[in-house]
């Protein structure tokens, strides 16, 4: 394994042709090419749950949402859309490589660009490095067709549909890409037509992904996104270090870790590659579902931000109420609750009994209210021992 993962299936080519890859390859791993692709994101999901956080601090909750909600969609769909086509095309050579760092490129610049995003609605270099992200991805379905005869109708599909999307996301910034209605409304327009152009490129011949490769790329993007609580937790320590050692701060900090930790342990309680290998058919359900839970655990790493902000003698940095507070974690926690129960495959099974999950959702909710009461800390307190008991039921169901 230690092998196969930090090394290339085989040696770099010049050129190679692209052709699809076996859907029972045995050994299919992440590539060394794709790990160091995911570290790009860290930079652009760093940024904008660092803004999300800024915004719900100032009391902009609403303004930071919507804002988040929209670069993260591009992060996300950027992300998800390579990743189902290098595994089902990977051809690791020259081009191939080239055209996955002009992609990198691309995400470097969109995450440069969220501030303006968030601030002034400014999405021009958002969308200008979301154009070089698909400028590469167009390059690679392009080569698939010429040198997949049997796959051409799909891979022709995909490069028109995406270079169409990517010509109205330039319209888009003419007629206004703020947060106004004419803003708003274009962006979901187009983010349903995104989402629609898999299936209607599909319909002429699906891809030959691979369900144990899929399920390892999702698992390592979840693992990148849990890394802004990681993040969250290493604030609230340094804040402990510099300061005077405060109960409520510790409080958060250890509450983050275990957020943290049975969030990764929910997670990761199955293995999603063989289910999808059952059921080839769930892996639209499967793949977009996904988009909440990667946007809520992303969210928990701000929201844990806002309380380390609220708790870390920053009170005068905080204009939103102590109930906001604890929700900026509390919300994330239960919509990813909420659709890793939803979306688990039917042959992996319930992770929890929906009696577990409505139990804990209950608790999550009171915990709002134990905010105002007794402040910040101790509602983090509360849905760390949730989720610890809710680890546990899911464990004793195994």
């Amino acid at each position: 394994m230690y092998e196969s993962v930090l090394r290339p299936d085989k040696p770099v080519r010049l050129h190679r042709r692209m052709a699809a890859r076996d859907v029972d390859e045995r050994s299919r791993t992440a590539t060394p090419l794709e790990l160091l692709f995911d570290l790009t994101f860290v930079v652009a999901v760093a940024q904008a749950a660092a803004r999300l956080a800024e915004d719900v601090a100032a009391g902009r909750v609403l303004h930071g949402a919507g804002a988040f909600l929209m670069v993260f969609f591009a992060i996300w769909w950027a992300w998800m859309n390579f990743t189902w086509f290098a595994s089902a095309y990977d051809a690791d050579d020259v081009p191939y490589r080239i055209a996955t760092f002009v992609q990198m490129a691309g995400v470097l610049v969109l995450a440069a660009g969220a501030g303006r995003a968030f601030e002034s609605g400014a999405y021009g270099p958002v969308t200008l490095g979301y154009a070089i992200m698909r400028l590469g991805l167009v390059s690679l379905w392009v080569r698939a067709a010429v040198q997949h005869p049997p796959g051409r109708a799909t891979a022709l599909r995909y490069a028109a549909g995406i270079t169409v999307l990517q010509a109205l996301w330039a319209g888009r910034l003419v007629v206004g890409a703020g947060y106004g209605l004419v803003g708003v409304g274009s962006f979901v327009a187009l983010a349903v037509l995104e989402m629609a152009v898999p299936a209607w490129a599909e319909r002429t011949g699906g891809t030959t992904w691979h369900p144990h490769h899929i399920a390892e790329r999702y698992g390592l993007f979840t693992i990148v996104l849990l890394g802004e609580s990681v993040l969250a937790a290493t604030n609230a320590v340094q804040e402990l270090v510099q300061e005077s050692v405060r109960g409520e701060l510790l409080a958060v900090s250890g509450a983050g870790l275990v957020i943290l930790a049975c969030l990764w342990w929910l997670y990761f309680s199955d293995s999603a590659g063989e289910a999808l290998e059952l059921r080839r058919q769930w892996s639209f359900a499967w793949g977009y579902g996904h988009f909440g839970i990667f946007l809520g655990i992303a969210a928990v790493g701000a929201g844990l931000e806002v309380n380390v902000m609220a708790t870390a003698h920053h009170d005068d940095a905080v204009h939103v109420p102590a109930a906001v507070v604890a929700g900026s974690v509390l919300l994330p926690i239960a919509l990813v609750l909420v659709l890793l129960h939803v979306l688990r495959i039917p042959e992996a099974g319930s992770l929890t009994s929906l009696g577990a999950l409505a139990t804990t959702l209950v608790a999550l909710v009171g915990l709002g209210w134990v905010a105002t009461v007794l402040g910040p800390a101790a509602a983090m307190l509360g849905a760390a021992l949730s989720l610890v008991l809710l680890v546990a039921h899911a464990t004793a169901r195994a």
